[in-house]
C-alpha cells in the first residue's frame, strides 16, 4: 500500500497538475485544500465499496453495521464464506451483493487475488486482478486502488462526476467519454489521484451553489 499524500504534498501536487494543465486553474484556484480520501483497504475495504454501491448514504452505514455484526465484526474472507448467502441476506444485502461477497472472499481464498499484497502488482496489473473478479467494475477497482490502497496515479475516467468537471474546465459542450477522459488524464501524470481529488471537490463545491460557474450551467 503505498503511503497517501499529506496536505503539504497535497497542495504540492496541485500546483504541478495546474503547472502541466492551465485549464485546471479555475479548479485549483475554487477548491480549498482537502486531505486525501481515505478507508479501510483489502477484503473488507473491497466489499464495503460493493455494499455502499446504488443505496444511500444512510443505508449503507446501516447494512455495513449488520454486516459487520453478523460477521463477528470481522470482515474477513474466511467469515465471509463461512456465512450462507441467505444468512448475508438477514443483514440487508441483496443476492447480488451476498454473492459479490461470497465471489470477491473465494478469489483471494483461491489465490487468485492477494489483498495482503496487492501493493505487489502495479495499477494496471492490480486492477486487471480486480476486474477479473465477479462483481467488481472498472469505476470500483480503480477507486478502490485510490482510495483504499493509497495510490497515486489512477484515474477513474468513467466517473460522471470526473467528466462534468473536465467538461467544465475545458469549456466544452458536452462531457468527454470515458475513452476519451483517459486520454485528457494522462497530462496528469503522475499525480492523476490528486486531479481527480481536485475535480471532485469543484464538482462538489458547483452542485452545493457555494462556486458558480457563470460560462457553463451548473
Amino acid at each position: 500500500m503505498q503511503t497517501p499524500y499529506w496536505l503539504d504534498d497535497i497542495e504540492a501536487a496541485r500546483r504541478a497538475v495546474v503547472g502541466i494543465d492551465p485549464a485546471l486553474a479555475r479548479a485549483h484556484a475554487q477548491t480549498p485544500a482537502f486531505e486525501w480520501r481515505r478507508r479501510v483497504g483489502g477484503f473488507e475495504g473491497l466489499f464495503h465499496m460493493i455494499v455502499d454501491q446504488q443505496v444511500s448514504l444512510a443505508s449503507a452505514a446501516a447494512i455495513w453495521a449488520r454486516v459487520e455484526t453478523g460477521l463477528g465484526g470481522e470482515v474477513t474472507p474466511e467469515r465471509m464464506l463461512a456465512t450462507p448467502i441467505e444468512t448475508l441476506r438477514t443483514f440487508g444485502l441483496s443476492i447480488q451483493k451476498a454473492t459479490y461477497g461470497h465471489e470477491i472472499a473465494r478469489a483471494h481464498v483461491d489465490g487468485r487475488i492477494d489483498f495482503d499484497h496487492l501493493e505487489r502488482l502495479s495499477d494496471e496489473e492490480a486492477a486487471a486482478r480486480l476486474t477479473a473478479i465477479k462483481g467488481v467494475g472498472k469505476w470500483t477497482a480503480e477507486t478502490f486502488l485510490m482510495f483504499c490502497e493509497g495510490r497515486r496515479d489512477v484515474f477513474p475516467g468513467g466517473d460522471i462526476a470526473l467528466q462534468e468537471a473536465m467538461r467544465w474546465a475545458d469549456g466544452a459542450t458536452l462531457r468527454p467519454t470515458e475513452k476519451q477522459a483517459y486520454v485528457r488524464a494522462e497530462i496528469w501524470r503522475p499525480h492523476r489521484s490528486v486531479a481527480a481529488h481536485l475535480l471532485w471537490g469543484w464538482y462538489g463545491a458547483v452542485k452545493r451553489g457555494v462556486v458558480v460557474l457563470e460560462d457553463h450551467p451548473a
